[in-house]
């Protein structure tokens, strides 16, 4: 029979009456410290995001003007809008210049990206000079651009002629008008997917191309099984960023081009400007305004949806 020691039972703690006003009181005081610190970006974002889209929103409902906000139309804006030709030809040349730029873009950026990954001589270098036009501001790439493109005495024009080329006057052909844009805004914007591409490159174990060298993978084999799958979250990323900025394309083309020749280059952005503030349809301008707002948010969702789907399906498989 063992020697079984029969330990006391403690008495129970007796919780002071005062414990859940205690902890009612710390936790309102960390509450309050907490909305303290929000509370000067939530007054900035209330003031300066919230109010102007509910204000914009209503005054889509109106025949607003820069004098007076005019009578109520309901959806008549709306309705006008839909018949609007040139709404629609300027939703068409900014839909064209997305679905042509945006697979460009990527592309070019996945490329860079892995060249500049490579371990070759002054890859800093490289990494700089792919990524520095991006830092610009918009009316310095314009002023290098514009005399790039003059006809006659621009470089590119001359170096047509130099291999025997004629001369393309490229901002006032309505066929390369938006070519010209797509390239400008390439060699500017660039180097913000380089650089995402590039911060993913950096964080792919080396081991996975080790495992797949002993396999026998080759170069192209460790990009195309290795690389691409495990940059197809930034991937996703890249496109639906790319879509929202090309959908609100608007500084290049109006500094380039004024949306010409011929109203050939206009995006729905300086249309809106242009309504607003030249013709000063405040209340029609707004309404366009929803109408891209829905669709730049119908691609986002859609990108979303098809990317999610892509990738439930290659973890099934």
């Amino acid at each position: 029979m063992s020697d079984t020691t029969l330990k006391p039972i403690a008495p129970m703690e007796r919780r002071s009456p005062l414990a859940p006003s205690l902890a009612r009181s710390r936790y309102w005081r960390t509450s309050l410290t907490g909305l303290a610190f929000v509370l000067p970006f939530l007054i900035l974002y209330v003031l300066f995001l919230l109010w102007p889209i509910i204000l914009g929103l209503g005054m889509s409902f109106y025949n607003w003007s820069l004098a007076d906000a005019g009578k109520f139309l309901g959806f008549g804006n709306y309705l006008e809008l839909f018949a609007d030709s040139d709404f629609w030809s300027s939703l068409w040349h900014t839909i064209t210049f997305t679905v042509i730029s945006t697979p460009i873009f990527v592309i070019f950026g996945l490329s860079l990206a892995l060249l500049a990954n490579r371990a070759i001589p002054a890859r800093w270098l490289f990494r700089l000079s792919f990524f520095a036009p991006f830092v610009l501001p918009v009316s310095i790439v314009v002023i290098l651009w514009n005399w790039l493109f003059q006809p006659g005495y621009g470089f590119i024009d001359n170096a047509f002629a130099f291999i025997g080329w004629s001369q393309v006057d490229w901002l006032n052909d309505p066929n390369l008008a938006m070519l010209a844009v797509i390239v400008v805004t390439l060699w500017w914007t660039v180097g913000s997917n380089f650089l995402l591409y590039l911060a993913g490159l950096q964080q792919i174990p080396q081991e996975l191309y080790e495992a797949a060298a002993i396999d026998g993978a080759g170069a192209r084999a460790k990009t195309l099984w290795v690389t691409l799958p495990l940059l197809g979250r930034i991937t996703m990323l890249i496109v639906i960023l790319q879509v929202i900025a090309s959908l609100q394309v608007f500084g290049q083309i109006y500094l380039l081009t004024q949306g010409g020749p011929n109203f050939a280059t206009r995006p729905v952005i300086q249309y809106i400007y242009e309504t607003g503030f030249s013709s000063y349809r405040i209340g029609y301008a707004s309404a366009i305004s929803y109408i891209l707002f829905i669709l730049i948010l119908i691609f986002t969702v859609g990108n979303f949806l098809l990317f999610g789907r892509q990738e439930r399906r290659s973890e099934a498989l």
